[in-house]
């Protein structure tokens, strides 16, 4: 299963995210949900670090599927957005009868 955690603070801020794991749906290379949420995040990532002046961290291991991706102060409005694009298409996985089962978002303050 693949388990994503979002940070947001008091003030309902992302502070950034933790994903890990694999959907274990298909083998791999076959299985379409670990690529929909690797699309989604990695997207994700790419176009805060192109499209934002935002100052972040972010550690990945292919591996074992994992990122641990942090702002390094408060993520601008773009930012955001991004971030909130990439949770609702997260959720729509999550909230298919047929994928549910594969992934976990779990929101956190922190």
């Amino acid at each position: 299963m693949i388990k994503v955690t979002i940070y947001k603070t008091e003030r309902q801020e992302y502070a950034g995210f933790d994903m890990e794991g694999h959907a274990g749906y298909a083998e791999t290379g076959e299985d379409i949900v670990c690529a929909g949420v690797s699309a989604l995040v990695i997207n994700a990532l790419n176009s805060i670090e192109r499209f934002t002046d935002d100052e972040t961290s972010c550690i990945s291991d292919e591996d074992t599927g994992s990122i641990e991706f942090r702002f390094d102060g408060t993520p601008s409005h773009d930012a955001t957005l991004l971030l909130d694009s990439m949770i609702l298409g997260l959720e729509e996985i999550e909230d298919s009868n047929d994928y549910e089962k594969y992934i976990d978002i779990i929101f956190k303050e922190v």
